[in-house]
Formats: C-alpha cells, structure tokens, sequence
C-alpha cells in the first residue's frame, strides 16, 4: 500500500490535441523504482478532469500501486489556465465525437512515448482505460480501435453518440440545421452553452463507425461496465445493451445516480459510499489477473 506522502503528482501538463488546441493532463503515481499499471479516465459531456475533486479518486488508484491519468478533452470549454471553468465556449461548440477520439489517442500516444518523463515507471502492458458517461462511449470507441489497451472500465457509459440531442423533436433538430446552432444549460453553473450543427455532422458522417454496441462487440480485452441504478442521465437500458452486446463483459450495478453520489464542487476528504464501491470493484477489476 502506497502512502500518499511518497506519491508523484503532476498537474496541468499540456499537449497537443485536435485542431492543436491544448490537452491538460494530471499524473499521480506511486513513488518508486517499480513499473506500474497505467491508468486513464475520460471525463464526460460537460465535464472535467476536476470535477468532483477527482484527485481523491486518483489517490486512491495510486494505493492500490496504479499511476493514474485525467486530462481535459481539448474542446470542453475550459483552459490550462482554467481547467474547471467553462471559458471557451467557442471550443465547447465546436466539439464532436471525432476530436474527442483525437485527443484519446493523443494521450495515449504522450503516455507511450519515448521521451516521456515517466516512461521507466509506467509499464504498457498494462494500460487500462476507464471513460464516464460520453467518456465511457469514447473509451469504447477508441479501445475497439488501439491494441495497446489491455483492460476497459465504463462507468454510466453512453451507448450511443447523441449526446445532448438524442431526444430533441424533429422540429428542434431542423432549427437546429436552420440556425446552425442551439445551446445546452448547465444545470450547475446555468451557462447556455453553444451546440453548433457541426456536432450533428460529424455524428452523421462517422454513423456507422460511431456505432457503440457493434464496437463493444468486437473487444476482446476484459470490460467491466459500472452502472448507477438510480442513473436518469443515462439509464440501464444503455449499460444492458452494452453488456449484451459484449455477454462476455462483467456488469456491475449499484443503487445511485449517473455520478455515484459526487456532486462539484466537493469540498471534503471522503468520497460518497457509491463511489467508494465503484472505485473498489474498479481496482479489483483492474488487478486482476
């Protein structure tokens, strides 16, 4: 067991994404001379590396004896210079599925790398990846594409790439089309925030490859798929689908909502009881053999 006190932390390390817009990563890692599993966790729609004071769940990954990644997708509307606040919203308009997937592997790549400062302790046979709501759809999309992905955690994973506007009416859609934007509020911070008709597009060209229960049918690595019973953002019926489309994969429910009980932002030093058990079942998952 790693104790926080000889733990590697680092903060708001950039990199290139999409479209060269700047990707904030975090790495927590135990210190010490041993290679260690890697890994990675996509945030989702509307979400952030921060939120929830995620640094508590990356520690307790590092205990278990795991170096652990959280970065900001490059066109999630915040900054290096502010990770947690929406500030670009010009950036959160002009998100799709396609620059997410670009910044996935971008990390991945960074993490790979030959010059990367952290490459003697990280061992690459164990790369794991764990994505949360539209993360969790992206991490599936990408893991069916990238063999260096040993082991795949969803927790309240999307299982089709229409978020937000998977349930607007045909009416609101061609104004959609008309305008060429609509705006989505933030129930949190009660900002609207851009929706350009370009998100639309890149779902219609990519429709098949975007397809997320034939892509999670196709894995062959270990799945674990995590769902919040309670979960009204993205009910069960999206964490069945994805377990039926992959029978193979483990299924693991509890009694809570589509976070696990965080809400941002957190502000003590014990997680809520959800997410301590999904954590647990996570590592567990990840450990083992």
């Amino acid at each position: 067991m790693t104790n926080f006190l000889i733990m590697i932390i680092s903060k708001n390390i950039t990199i290139n994404g999409a479209e060269s817009k700047l990707i904030a990563i975090d790495i927590f890692l135990p210190d010490n001379s041993e290679k260690c599993p890697v890994v990675v966790y996509a945030h989702g729609f509307c979400g952030f590396k921060d939120w929830g004071n995620f640094d508590l769940i990356a520690k307790t990954f590092v205990e278990s004896g795991m170096a652990f990644i959280k970065f900001n997708f490059s066109h999630n509307g915040t900054t290096p210079e502010f990770p947690q606040d929406f500030v670009d919203l010009e950036a959160f308009g002009n998100n799709n599925y396609s620059k997410e997937l670009t910044d996935l592997r971008a990390v991945i790549d960074w993490i790979t790398k030959k010059d990367n400062q952290y490459l003697k302790r990280t061992s690459h046979e164990k790369l794991y990846l764990i994505g949360h709501s539209m993360g969790g759809g992206m991490s599936i999309l990408h893991s069916a594409e990238d063999s260096r992905i040993k082991k795949l955690a969803t927790w309240a994973a999307i299982a089709a790439c229409k978020t937000p506007w998977g349930n607007w009416d045909t009416e609101r859609l061609e104004l959609w089309k008309k305008m060429g934007v609509q705006f989505y509020t933030n129930g949190r911070t009660k900002q609207d925030l851009p929706l350009y008709y370009q998100l639309y597009e890149d779902y219609l060209q990519h429709e098949d490859e975007y397809n997320i229960p034939n892509k999670i049918a196709t894995l062959t690595i270990p799945v674990l798929i995590c769902q919040g019973t309670k979960d009204t953002a993205v009910t069960m019926d999206s964490a069945l689908l994805l377990h039926k489309s992959l029978p193979n994969s483990t299924l693991f429910t509890i009694e809570s909502d589509h976070v696990f009980g965080r809400s941002h932002p957190w502000l003590t030093e014990e997680l809520p009881v959800a997410t301590v058990a999904l954590v647990a079942e996570t590592i567990k998952f990840f450990c083992k053999d």
